[in-house]
């Protein structure tokens, strides 16, 4: 049986789609913090097992039977978020899992200036060290982010936000797809995958010419200082330690660190990955 965890967020609940496209429903459990989120699930033939990363007792029942179990990262950061995902690398491995795949980041990196990649690399290296075959997904940046950082650009025609660098923005769609592919295939991955991520890496000047053309109007991208954008998040309730985290983004993007692409996505899709254009164009049309 493969278990998802996280079943009824963003990335979860699409890899639960894609995988019942291609095995049977008695096939796939999900560990989930509340069932009644995933009753559709259950009606579909789906496993629902309460599991949280943050209570491992819960994650034993979780994973019972697993052959393979998809941990999807926590929406944490620092040591909570390391903390449970070795929780649930070790409930994995109590279950018996044969492989333990992880949704990771293309970024991952010690030493990156964004909070979350410091977390993605430690998860990987106690997972390559838990013993038990693994796949840690280097997933691109989730192209959701976007339309956040776009701000009020499409009512004013100011693409305002900090000095960024090119990423290589990826959907979930693609991912959760990929991701099903991986599970269900012979084909493995051991260790860290190559980047998964669309054929492009944008930045925030690539985009406001994207919107110029798709609305007829001109987008202007304007760099706006650190200090003042993150004030500004301040200001509209966001806590000081998020805006601060926020900002890292922006500074490890001038790193070039989310601007590695690669070919594996769209050979696991057998297909161009979609372009974050056709994201774009979504916004820009008239309901």
């Amino acid at each position: 049986m493969i278990i998802v965890t996280g079943a009824t967020g963003t990335l979860g609940s699409q890899v639960v789609q894609q995988l019942l496209e291609r095995i049977p429903a008695d096939r796939v459990g999900v560990s989930v913090r509340d069932p009644a989120r995933a009753a559709d699930l259950a009606a579909r033939g789906v496993r629902v097992r309460q599991g949280d990363f943050a209570d491992p007792d819960s994650l034993a029942s979780a994973f019972e039977g697993a052959t393979q179990v998809l941990i999807v990262s926590s929406n944490e950061t620092g040591g909570s978020a390391v903390a449970q995902h070795t929780a649930a690398i070790d409930a994995a491995r109590a279950a018996g899992a044969a492989r333990i795949l992880y949704t990771s980041h293309q970024g991952a990196a010690a030493d990156s200036l964004f909070a979350p990649m410091p977390d993605h690399a430690a998860t990987e290296r106690y997972l390559a060290e838990s013993g038990t075959p693994c796949t840690s997904l280097r997933n691109g940046f989730y192209a959701s982010t976007v339309p956040l950082l776009l701000g009020r650009a499409l009512e004013t025609g100011q693409l305002a936000a900090p000095a960024d660098g090119p990423v290589s923005w990826t959907t979930h769609h693609d991912l959760a797809a990929a991701t099903a592919r991986i599970l269900t295939e012979e084909s493995r991955f051991d260790g860290p995958t190559p980047p998964l991520t669309a054929p492009d890496a944008l930045d925030l000047e690539d985009i406001a010419g994207i919107l110029t053309d798709l609305t007829g109007r001109p987008i202007h991208r304007i760099v706006v200082d650190d200090d003042e954008w993150a004030a500004g998040l301040i200001e509209h309730g966001i806590p000081a330690s998020q805006a601060t985290m926020l900002l890292g983004m922006f500074h490890a993007s001038r790193n070039s660190e989310f601007a590695t692409t690669g070919p594996t996505l769209g050979n696991l899709l057998t297909r161009t990955p979609t372009p974050l254009r056709a994201l774009l164009a979504g916004l820009t049309t008239p309901n």
